[in-house]
């Protein structure tokens, strides 16, 4: 019986990138866990152990590092290309590389009605996210080699709330079924998003900071004012909203635990509960995931290979 070694990656996880901004007395911080992998023809190092080939993981973390002084962090985006570029321009056997980011954001602390030039909050909940995979086309190391990227930016743990304007009702029912009708409840989650942009938006120079910003802006809005009669409506509702905004995304994947919070019967104390006492369940719950995509999309190739929670 003989054996081959199949599809195969290798990389530092979880470099805890800072950078500051220190140019003038008012600091800016950018806060970046930083992963990479390179994949291509490493089987000599598997099989035999011959590492010839294999740029180490040390190195991928050194240069995340170094490139965030030489190169800076303007967004993570430019930042994930220019260090994916690098890796595949030092390392001959690999055919692609990924980079993937996540961003924590810091506020300044307000102080006499203004932020403070260089004293931070560090803000809590969402975290902003992109990965970026380089393909080589042909063998040879070298900037001429590369020639296709694939951009996947988005967000996590964006927890959004609506008290009112959402149903679930006329939904299918067997022997097991308890769930009770309803045409108002609360209507919450802690959304995954995350979105492909087209092939040219490199080229095109896109402002990875404000696309982030207005896609956003467009999901929240979609959410506030949209009347749902399902999380998966509200989900659609969200991604066609981001495709119609933004024509430099070819498309965007949702994943939402849907966190349920359940009436409270206060009869045996005597009080009514019109809707405004819960119980706020966070397992088991219900978990959506859809795509909206463009009906004539570009090709994603790799984009969404490695990307957590969406292979």
């Amino acid at each position: 019986m003989s054996f081959v070694l199949g599809p195969n990656q290798y990389g530092k996880a979880e470099n805890r990138v800072v950078r500051i901004y220190r140019d003038t007395a008012r600091h800016e911080i950018r806060d970046l866990n930083v992963s990479t992998a390179l994949r291509g023809d490493f089987r000599e190092a598997h099989e035999t152990g011959d590492q010839a080939n294999v740029l180490p993981t040390d190195t991928q973390k050194n240069t995340a590092f170094a490139f965030a002084k030489e190169h800076g962090v303007t967004s993570p985006e430019d930042y994930a290309l220019t260090l994916g570029d690098r890796f595949l321009a030092v390392t001959p056997a690999a055919t692609a590389s990924r980079v993937e980011v996540e961003e924590y954001a810091w506020d300044r602390i307000d102080v006499g009605g203004a932020g403070h030039d260089h004293a931070f909050v560090k803000r809590g909940g969402e975290v902003r996210t992109t990965v970026v995979t380089r393909q080589r086309s042909g063998d040879q190391a070298g900037e001429q080699s590369q020639t296709r990227a694939w951009v996947v930016s988005g967000v996590k743990d964006l927890v959004v709330l609506k008290s009112t304007g959402s149903e679930f009702k006329g939904f299918l029912k067997d022997d097991y079924t308890t769930l009770q009708e309803t045409d108002d409840r609360i209507l919450a989650t802690s959304l995954v998003a995350r979105w492909r942009y087209e092939d040219d938006a490199i080229a095109s120079g896109t402002d990875w900071n404000k696309s982030f910003d207005d896609i956003r802006q467009v999901m929240l809005e979609t959410f506030a004012t949209t009347y749902s009669r399902a999380l998966q409506e509200s989900l659609y509702a969200m991604g066609s909203a981001v495709l119609a905004a933004h024509p430099e995304v070819a498309e965007i994947k949702f994943s939402a635990p849907n966190k349920h919070h359940f009436l409270v019967d206060l009869s045996p104390f005597g009080l009514d509960n019109p809707g405004e006492v819960f119980v706020a369940a966070d397992r088991p719950y219900g978990l959506i995931e859809a795509t909206v995509q463009r009906e004539d999309g570009s090709d994603p190739g790799d984009a969404w290979l490695t990307v957590p929670g969406f292979c």
